[in-house]
């Protein structure tokens, strides 16, 4: 903190002993001097007194004055100083204030993927995405999760709101996925109110396409479509997307439909990786399970 420093005074010291010295010889000489001429002086006193001390207190003001704007500005000195520290506190509350908000945002994904996990059947292994694709040549996502975590190659990945990828290459730690968007992937899916089949691929343009849906099936724009279950990297059931538009029949054989992704892949966080898409307490395949058993007929 700036000191409390007194200003210098309007008159130097030497100025001061002059104006004692001559007040001093005006009273020796008020003394000295004939009684005429002291009764003159005294009559002519207040009038000198006054015309001297008129630039004395002006003189005496200004040095109060400048007192006090020194004053004035050593506290506005300390204001300045009080409003720095402030504003580097307030930085650091709004810097800790963020990090507290990007936690609770994580918490909230990891109770929706950690609630998803204990309603499915299906065995799931949690992961981060660490890294993205910067090729031209696919559309993927790095994971923290490997070998040594079980991940293998073809192993479908989703999110609580739907299906992500598959698992295209596996190091130790990491892994690789390709999105649903890629060109490369294609999983089979399901029209869920016509119940039509179709295979789900992804097009060089970044959108994904349903092909091979029957000629007569009555598929329309806004229908969801999910996986069939038919193969083994996803279950039955997992929302791939929305019908955008129907499109024209392929060789007049089957149509074809732009689906509209459920996932949002430009905010993707966290995943889960399927690490076996049917329950481990009724390893049966969907399939099997439909379909009656028969007895085999005994012979007599």
């Amino acid at each position: 903190m700036i000191g409390r420093i007194r200003p210098l005074v309007l008159w130097s010291s030497g100025t001061r002993r002059l104006v004692v010295v001559l007040v001093l010889v005006a009273l020796v000489l008020l003394f000295l001097l004939p009684r005429q001429t002291q009764f003159l002086l005294q009559h002519l006193g207040k009038p000198v007194s006054d015309l001297i001390g008129v630039p004395l207190t002006l003189m005496a003001d200004a040095d109060q004055g400048l007192h006090d704007w020194w004053n004035q500005y050593v506290a506005l000195q300390d204001i300045n100083k009080q409003n720095r520290e402030l504003k580097s506190k307030i930085q650091e509350l709004e810097g800790k204030l963020n990090q507290l908000r990007e936690q609770a945002l994580a918490s909230q994904r990891l109770v929706a993927i950690l609630d998803f996990q204990e309603e499915s059947a299906m065995a799931t292994l949690g992961a981060r995405v660490i890294g993205r694709s910067a090729s031209n040549w696919y559309r993927g996502v790095v994971l923290n999760k490997g070998e040594e975590d079980g991940v293998a190659v073809e192993m479908g990945v989703i999110t609580p709101a739907g299906v992500v990828g598959l698992i295209v290459k596996v190091a130790s730690s990491t892994s690789i996925a390709l999105l649903i968007t890629d060109p490369n992937v294609a999983v089979t899916g399901l029209v869920q109110r016509t119940r039509d089949e179709g295979i789900i691929q992804g097009t060089a343009e970044g959108y994904i396409r349903m092909k091979y849906i029957p000629p007569l099936a009555e598929v329309k724009k806004g229908d969801a479509v999910i996986t069939s279950g038919l193969t083994g990297d996803f279950p039955r059931g997992i929302l791939i997307g929305q019908v955008l538009q129907v499109g024209e029949l392929e060789g007049n054989l089957f149509q074809t439909a732009r689906v509209s992704p459920v996932v949002d892949f430009g905010k993707l966080e966290e995943v889960l990786i399927i690490l076996s898409p049917r329950s481990t307490e009724n390893p049966e395949p969907i399939v099997g399970a439909l379909i009656p058993k028969t007895e085999t007929p005994q012979t007599p």
